[in-house]
């Protein structure tokens, strides 16, 4: 086994954006920065499940990874399926010794989190439509579990729902770019049973609906400081128009890459507008 497969097979820079963004949920639910040890703790909760999902992710994926991303650890050989599965074990549970140190609510926020993570990866993610909510859900879990840690929910909720509604239109259209290895997987996405066309107007929908949702903090009272959101939903609007446009691997690939970039974003404009709200 290939040493830098354990960092590799993670995806950290995933991981450690998630865990920021964790972190970034529990400043805009507080509107200020939480205690060091618990913003630690935030961090390491949200960053390991990130780890251990991404893992246990790439052993049920082993088969679609080869004609999808054949250069991922498993299918090259640089870690054992046996080995990923284990590894994913280990890291969800630092993860929720971690959260038992934060209280008894971020610890079961946790559990269910990591539960949910293991059966998208073991039977949710093939199905239509339900993998792709099931995975939104997880990603606006991440602010929220901030928001637990520090015991306020704040503008949190509102970003949160964003991060929803901006994930499944990127799950709808990373799907549209994986067709090829899902087809020969036999899985059942939304672009195999409906069509590529029919799943970009549909993920189109859920990135306006995001744009749409993000004006609720304006309505909450947070005021002109909120224009930071501005240049993030011109970016969701563009990604929108991106999928419409063309449907093909390359396009959808652009597509849910730059929205991945709008949920962090996002996140920080939330931040300055809680801040000095």
């Amino acid at each position: 086994m290939e040493a830098k497969a354990l960092v590799e097979i993670t995806r950290p820079h995933n991981c450690i954006l998630a865990g920021v963004v964790g972190l970034l949920g529990a400043i805009v639910a507080a509107g200020h920065f939480p205690d060091p040890t618990k913003a630690l703790l935030v961090f390491l909760v949200v960053t390991l499940g990130c780890a251990a999902g991404n893992t246990i992710n790439d052993y049920f994926d082993y088969e679609i990874d080869r004609i999808n991303r054949p250069d991922r650890p498993l299918p090259r050989g640089a870690m054992s399926r046996r080995a990923a599965f284990w590894y994913s074990m280990v890291l969800f549970a630092l993860g929720l010794a971690f959260a038992s140190l934060i209280s008894i609510y971020a610890l079961i926020f946790a559990a269910v989190a990591y539960l949910m993570m293991f059966l998208y990866a073991w039977k949710l993610k093939p199905l239509p439509f339900v993998g792709n909510v099931v995975v939104a859900g997880l990603t606006a879990a991440t602010p929220l579990y901030g928001a637990i840690a520090v015991g306020k929910i704040g503008l949190a909720g509102h970003l949160a729902l964003c991060a929803f509604l901006v994930n499944v239109a990127r799950e709808v259209i990373k799907d549209i770019e994986d067709v090829e290895g899902d087809l020969a997987k036999g899985a059942k996405t939304l672009p195999i049973v409906i069509g590529k066309k029919k799943s970009a107007y549909i993920g189109a929908l859920f990135a306006f609906l995001t744009v749409i949702a993000s004006f609720l903090p304006v309505k909450a009272g947070v005021g002109v400081s909120y224009i930071a959101m501005v240049p993030v939903d011109a970016l969701i609007l563009y990604s929108a128009y991106l999928i419409l446009r063309s449907q093909d691997r390359e396009a959808a690939h652009l597509s849910q890459k730059l929205l991945k970039i709008s949920i962090f974003l996002a996140v920080v404009a939330f931040m300055i507008a809680s801040l000095v709200r």
